[in-house]
């Protein structure tokens, strides 16, 4: 059954930063070829950071100077900061440039192998922080707001920053629904929402359909051009939609509207069960 069309789809060559639309993407059982190639690991801490530890990574903007390939997944990369200087990957003070604007010695990091679990472990909460406290301001909530569903979530992630091996949240894949986003603006999001806050490897254009499909579609998967998709769980939502970007400020509106709305899950993770090429305007089939 057609339920839509790839409408758009993007990678994210540094973890947190803005991405690159593309007009065709390469797809395997890693995901989007050169997707979270790189990440920014704050040094006196020794772990990867995102946008939720450091909102002044959505910041920059990141894209790759060649192809990335399957066998090349960290290909040298062009950083663009606020103040639009390019810094490249391979410049020796790019660590400093990098650390000067984001006010803590970090590194540019690409993927390390999967096995140096060390690498991808979670950083622990400091002594003296209440967790609850910590995890409630890492999701934009306050006091009073309900926890979200995290049950979909890998339990090893209780452990590890990302699974090791990747830079990624949680899955491979990451798709929305433009019924999704009109259902959140209408919900109280309002002019605010805007794909490009919730970071999505394919946007589907659903047309005339209403409400969060992604949910029913849970469990079952659906055929992207040449590409097979397995919808693991919804994605559960934190503070970063919320947070400024480089087109756009803070929108308060969008993170209440998650909250109230939505359980704060919009989109889903998805794993790969067959890859290929996925090209913008591609009919999207659900198969099971």
């Amino acid at each position: 059954m057609s339920v839509g069309t790839v409408t758009q789809l993007w990678r994210y060559p540094v973890k947190s930063m803005a991405g690159e639309q593309l007009s065709a993407a390469e797809i395997d059982q890693n995901g989007v070829a050169g997707d979270r190639g790189w990440a920014v690991r704050e040094i006196e801490a020794d772990v990867t950071r995102n946008a939720r530890e450091m909102p002044k990574l959505l910041q920059f903007a990141s894209a790759y100077a060649e192809s990335p390939s399957f066998d090349q997944r960290s290909p040298a990369v062009t950083i663009t900061t606020p103040d639009n200087v390019q810094v490249q990957s391979a410049d020796e003070n790019r660590d400093q440039q990098l650390s000067e604007i984001l006010g803590r010695p970090v590194t540019l990091t690409p993927l390390h192998p999967a096995d140096d679990l060390a690498w991808y472990a979670r950083a622990q909460i400091p002594e003296g922080v209440d967790p609850m406290q910590a995890l409630r301001q890492l999701m934009g909530m306050q006091e009073d707001d309900p926890l979200p569903d995290f049950s979909g979530l890998p339990p090893d992630l209780q452990n590890f920053s990302s699974p090791p091996g990747t830079y990624f949240d949680c899955y491979p894949i990451h798709i929305m629904t433009t019924s999704s986003l009109n259902t959140l603006a209408k919900a109280g999001g309002g002019e605010d929402v805007d794909v490009r806050r919730f970071r999505p490897n394919v946007l589907i254009d659903t047309a005339n359909a209403e409400g969060l499909l992604e949910v029913d579609w849970t469990g079952k998967k659906l055929r992207l051009g040449e590409v097979i998709i397995e919808l693991q769980t919804t994605t559960v939502r934190c503070s970063v939609p919320a947070h400024a970007q480089r087109d756009f400020g803070s929108s308060r509106a969008v993170g209440r509207a998650l909250i109230e709305n939505t359980k704060q899950h919009l989109g889903s993770y998805c794993n790969v069960l067959q890859g290929g090429t996925v090209n913008v305007g591609d009919d999207v089939e659900l198969i099971d």
